[in-house]
């Protein structure tokens, strides 16, 4: 019998936009891939770096950062700041070995419900393509 690789990934969601956003999509009973688990936060600017990197290091095969759209942060320019943060962090992924597709930042409004569906089902399936990530130990076991 032949097992398929099915990913699991982090989602970093903002509570204004993203998560509100999967939350509609629940209560339009709309479906999509359970590979994600949501982690809500204030705002996407608040996710740190290092909490993406922690996800990888505890075994997740990627992180998906959702936010508000530009020019719609609850709080002003948090969104930028994430923008930001992400586009310095996949370098940094690149450069350990990374794939730097493994990360990635959506803007989902609370509205888009479908949206929140097409981009966890895309991503699942960007993961299930890239394979499971495995990351060398640093030292003897």
């Amino acid at each position: 019998m032949l097992k398929t690789f099915e990913p699991k990934f982090v989602c970093f969601f903002c509570k204004w936009c993203a998560s509100a956003g999967a939350d509609f999509a629940g209560t339009s009973r709309l479906t999509y891939s359970p590979n994600g688990i949501i982690i809500r936060v204030l705002c996407s600017g608040r996710v740190d770096p290092l909490h993406i990197l922690w996800a990888f290091k505890m075994g997740a095969d990627g992180v998906l950062v959702g936010g508000c759209h530009p020019g719609d942060c609850h709080y002003s320019t948090g969104n930028h700041m994430a923008a930001k943060r992400i586009a310095l962090l996949k370098v940094y992924l690149k450069e350990i070995g990374i794939e730097p597709q493994r990360l990635r930042l959506e803007w989902i409004s609370a509205t888009e419900s479908k949206k929140v569906v097409e981009v966890v089902n895309s991503f699942t399936e960007e993961l299930r393509f890239l394979g499971p990530l495995t990351l060398e130990q640093e030292g003897p076991p």
